[in-house]
């Protein structure tokens, strides 16, 4: 009887050992059978998957799909991507220049015959300030009429005050648009007001504008008015338009 149970102790570790090396026990876990090696995994805290991972197909081998899509072209024998092979073969247009100032396209009275903006001032006492070099390598892109502080200063043709303005270089300023709105009018260091004058009031050739200072950079030595006459362009900004030479174009001069 001894040697019957020994027999069956032996028969039992054999197929014990047997089985082990093979991979193939499994045990019940939750009601479903589960390789040791699974049951190992769940026992020192891993997911199962990671116990058996070199033995097991990603899910694309598994389902009979491709593991990988060759690309057309291999990365590290690209030149450049798309996008960037667009930017090479696509010339950038550079900024187009200004176009010159067609003249002959605004009103003549806006540009021409205007009424000099300082009493008393003759056509002969003007002088042609406007590429003169001013600080900083600006030119001055307008005329400097000299005369005594206070002199009253007037609007050089029809049109509506737009702006009222006092800058750091200008001093106390106007800016009158002419009727259509084609032309700014510009008069700077301005010692005060025409009393009355307000943002968006129609003026007549000859009405007051002001008097004669030397607000903002002017010298207070010699008071005199800055002028000058800008182009609008299409966005009607008082702040930014192209200046043209008012000299020779007031009433008197040739």
């Amino acid at each position: 009887m001894r040697w019957f149970f020994v027999f069956l102790l032996g028969a039992t570790c054999g197929a014990a050992a047997m089985f082990h090396l093979s991979g193939r026990w499994y045990v019940p876990l939750h009601g479903q059978g589960t390789r040791i090696s699974e049951l190992h995994a769940a026992m020192v805290g891993l997911p199962a998957s990671a116990a058996s991972l070199r033995h097991e197909a990603p899910p694309a081998q598994a389902a009979g799909l491709p593991t990988a899509v060759k690309p057309a072209v291999a990365i590290d024998s690209m030149t450049a991507s798309p996008l960037s092979e667009a930017v090479s073969t696509t010339s950038v247009a550079a900024p187009a220049a200004a176009a010159p100032v067609d003249l002959t396209k605004l009103a003549a009275p806006a540009v021409n015959g205007l009424l000099i903006p300082v009493v008393g001032v003759k056509a002969g006492d003007l002088v042609d300030t406007f590429t003169q070099a001013r600080g900083a390598g600006r030119v001055h892109d307008a005329i400097d009429i000299m005369a005594a502080r206070g002199t009253p200063v007037v609007a050089v043709n029809d049109g509506h005050v737009v702006k009222l303005f006092t800058s750091k270089p200008g001093g106390l300023t106007v800016y009158q648009f002419d009727p259509q709105d084609q032309v700014i009018y510009y008069y700077a260091h301005l010692d005060s007001y025409a009393p009355g004058l307000a943002e968006g009031q129609i003026v007549h050739r000859g009405d007051p504008i002001g008097f004669v200072g030397s607000t903002g950079n002017a010298s207070a030595d010699a008071p005199h008015l800055h002028f000058e006459i800008e182009i609008l362009g299409p966005e009607k900004q008082w702040w930014h338009a192209t200046s043209i030479n008012p000299y020779g174009r007031f009433a008197g001069q040739p």
